[in-house]
């Protein structure tokens, strides 16, 4: 008997909010294809919270120093990008990880495993239990920790991230170009026409790295012909606050904190000022809008930053007058959308989280099915 209510784990991680918000996207989906028993873990954080503080200061702080040229996460990203077996990081989260995740799964009894963050310790406990175990990626730049020989299956973003990982020596099978999963508010946020008269620049300062340039990029973009800009500091009251104070008599200036309804700023607005994180630039593609990233972090912000950019989405800038003058030159030359718009329909999966899950149960069944016999 095939038990049509199987058991999900979603493992992820709080490094950057791309993982967890993919790991709801596919809550979200499990729950709504009548997937009862669905839970997600923050592997590290539950596991070892210790070490989860440690390493996610680590990374904060280099963000921040990586403007003064000392970026350490960049340089660890590159130099482990092509194999990880020099890359003691990740070796230590996937040692760590195995002792916590054979508690969980020994607690929690899953059918389904979905990593949404590159734990290696996923594929190598559950492969050995016969526990099925799926990765998707959350980036457009292929990493080796995503990477395991026992991965049932992968889920990528586009077709030139599945010849990367064919070319790895995995099958062709193996691999569906599915999208990175989002929330059904992106998903169903109907795109509207940007012709008003003030064009809304959203600017996304919810990176820790932000700080350090955010009130010189504000003043340099509110001097820009009939644009009015919409901040979002995310949970950082403290920078909320300032940024208040300092730009209180700024008419055209709205701040905010966190915001619930994302999707709905992103949708009135005419182009975004963001970091290059791949949920956040998913999200932009699914509502059309056009992305200007200045200073991309390095790794795979970077990565995802310059291959958005090879496929005419995302406009890169190392100046604060060369992002002005980018995003001068798009507001006045309005045939630029529809370029930009027509490169986002060309690069965009609607519904990957349905997909996913879709695809994920149809996989698990016919395996299930095949053991059963």
């Amino acid at each position: 008997m095939i038990p049509f209510n199987p058991r999900v784990l979603i493992l992820t991680a709080n490094y950057g909010n791309g993982h967890l918000q993919a790991s709801k996207a596919l809550l979200q989906q499990f729950n709504q294809q009548g997937v009862e028993n669905v839970k997600i873990v923050n592997l590290m954080k539950e596991g070892h919270p210790w070490i989860h503080s440690i390493t996610s200061t680590l990374i904060s702080k280099s963000m921040k120093v990586s403007r003064l040229g000392i970026d350490y996460y960049g340089w660890s990203y590159y130099l482990t990008r092509e194999t990880k077996e020099t890359a003691l990081f990740q070796k230590s989260m996937t040692y760590l990880g195995q002792k916590k995740l054979r508690e969980i799964i020994h607690q929690e009894r899953p059918d389904v495993v979905v990593n949404t963050f590159p734990f290696g310790a996923s594929p190598i406990v559950c492969s050995p239990m016969g526990i099925k175990n799926y990765t998707v990626l959350t980036d457009y730049a292929l990493h080796a920790s995503w990477l395991h020989p026992k991965v049932d299956r992968y889920y990528v973003a586009t077709e030139d991230l599945k010849k990367q990982i064919i070319a790895r020596g995995f099958s062709k099978d193996r691999i569906d170009v599915s999208g990175i999963p989002l929330r059904e508010e992106f998903v169903n946020t109907r795109i509207r026409a940007r012709n008003q008269q003030k064009k809304i620049i959203l600017i996304m300062a919810t990176d820790s790295g932000v700080t350090s340039y955010i009130e010189e990029m504000m003043r340099t973009l509110f001097h820009l012909d009939n644009c009015q800009l919409v901040v979002v500091c995310g949970h950082n009251e403290k920078l909320k606050h300032r940024l208040e104070v300092e730009f209180a008599a700024y008419n055209g200036i709205t701040i905010h904190g966190f915001v619930d309804n994302l999707h709905d700023w992103m949708a009135q607005a005419s182009c975004m000022v963001t970091k290059a994180g791949g949920l956040t630039l998913t999200e932009a593609i699914a509502l059309r809008v056009p992305v200007f990233i200045y200073k991309p972090n390095g790794g795979q912000e970077k990565e995802n930053a310059l291959y958005l950019s090879r496929r005419g989405v995302a406009s890169i800038s190392k100046k604060m007058e060369e992002l002005s003058k980018s995003i001068q030159h798009f507001i006045h030359h309005p045939q630029k959308y529809e370029e930009i718009r027509d490169h986002m329909e060309e690069l965009h999966r609607s519904h990957a989280a349905a997909h996913i899950v879709k695809d994920i149960m149809l996989h698990w069944n016919g395996q299930f099915m095949l053991a059963s016999i």
